[in-house]
């Protein structure tokens, strides 16, 4: 195990495997290499095209798969695979806690991407990788999730919201993130419409780019 590994695994408040640090390291390497690139990229939401990955920051990453692995949920939810970096921290989770992850992306290769990524981390196992349109894909779906993780195109945060609500857990956690930055269009709205349902808590935190924490009622 190199240095680098050695010394996050014993930093972080749940220790994790070789093969998953590994993997984050690679993905970190890539964020970095990133950072010097023009921001403007090919593709996007139409093009699939886009290789750059706009991923939540290690911090963000450990503040998932702690609060993950608190709840417990038998499934977690993600809309937004992007090229899989929240999605690894969130299979940890899921696999510590006997649980698995449901992940949703637009585009195949991207999906591809965190496929490969999952398994080279020796996740994969507890990762179902769906491809599509967010509110078609979620409309079909027949599982219940305890947790969301919410981090797609900020314009579809409060259709997505709308498509899910009825479908999850009691008690379940919605975690959205870029609350705070960039400012895009859809943000707002998404804060107006998730403390508008009836009996919810949330509240935004200053972790990453800030993240709007909402809890169900149990009953």
């Amino acid at each position: 195990m190199s240095d680098q590994i050695a010394e996050r695994a014993a930093t972080g408040e749940h220790p994790l495997d070789d093969r998953v640090l590994a993997v984050l390291d690679l993905y970190h390497a890539r964020m970095l290499a990133e950072r010097g690139q023009p921001r403007e990229a090919p593709g996007g939401r139409d093009g699939g095209q886009d290789q750059r990955m706009r991923a939540i920051g290690p911090d963000t990453g450990r503040f998932l798969n702690t609060l993950a692995r608190g709840i417990g949920a038998p499934v977690i939810l993600e809309i937004g695979t992007s090229f899989g970096y929240s999605g690894i921290w969130l299979a940890e989770a899921a696999r510590a806690t006997g649980g698995r992850l449901v992940t949703m992306e637009l585009h195949g290769y991207k999906s591809a991407y965190a496929r490969e990524m999952s398994e080279r981390a020796g996740l994969a196992d507890h990762v179902d990788f769906r491809v599509g349109d967010a509110i078609g894909l979620i409309g079909a779906m027949e599982d219940r999730p305890g947790l969301v993780f919410l981090d797609c195109w900020k314009d579809l945060y409060a259709p997505c919201l709308a498509a899910f609500l009825p479908k999850l857990a009691p008690g379940a956690v919605i975690v959205a993130d870029n609350m705070m930055r960039p400012v895009e269009p859809g943000i707002a709205e998404y804060a107006r419409a998730v403390r508008a349902v009836p009996g919810i808590g949330s509240v935004l935190l200053p972790v990453g780019t800030g993240l709007e924490i909402s809890r169900l009622p149990t009953e």
